[in-house]
């Protein structure tokens, strides 16, 4: 087995709503882009936006995830994880519209601590409930980052699909938006 960099980390993150879902039941996110303004938020500046970008070394999701961002990027919206390797867990044949997207099946613990972590120091898990759930049931998570959007809508998929057991996390950030958007910052403890 390759030896694992002890910097490599994987980091889960969704945006969901207030209620703590990630889409509706039919997969929608229509409910994502609100227009709720706060005014003692702070800005997203291109600038360090893109930086921080810049420092995620790959993004791995589930199918009906990489659906949604194909077709966002449908609507003119672009993809939003650039140039970066795209990891997508499925069984399904999917249209594949960039080389830097790779479909995967198989353990997801193998796949992030045999094959992701020797290559990347900064692994994003990014969806959907299913695959975050699994990440942290399976232990391989070492932050989970929760941007709440501000907007409750009742019914939908969660963030995290059916944990088995208490998860210990440790709060290292919060930020509130301009965009009425919380992003909150948790250590996973093990």
């Amino acid at each position: 087995m390759p030896s694992t960099p002890t910097h490599a980390r994987v980091t889960i993150h969704m945006a969901a709503s207030l209620d703590g879902f990630i889409a509706r039941k039919d997969g929608s996110t229509d409910w994502l882009e609100t227009s709720d303004e706060y005014a003692d938020g702070e800005s997203m500046d291109p600038e360090s936006v893109r930086a921080f970008l810049a420092t995620i070394g790959c993004y791995v999701m589930g199918s009906r995830t990489y659906e949604t961002a194909l077709g966002f990027e449908a609507k003119g919206f672009g993809w939003a994880y650039g140039d970066k390797p795209v990891f997508v867990l499925t069984t399904r044949t999917l249209p594949k519209n960039r080389d830097t997207v790779a479909f995967v099946s198989g353990d997801l613990a193998q796949l992030i601590n045999e094959r992701l972590k020797p290559q990347f120091a900064n692994i994003w898990v990014v969806g959907g409930g299913a695959v975050a759930g699994e990440t942290l049931r399976r232990g391989l998570a070492d932050e989970v980052r929760y941007s709440i959007m501000p907007i409750a809508i009742g019914d939908g998929i969660p963030f995290f699909d059916a944990l088995d057991n208490d998860v210990p996390l440790h709060l290292l950030e919060v930020k509130a938006y301009k965009s009425g958007m919380v992003a909150l910052r948790h250590e996973v403890r093990k």
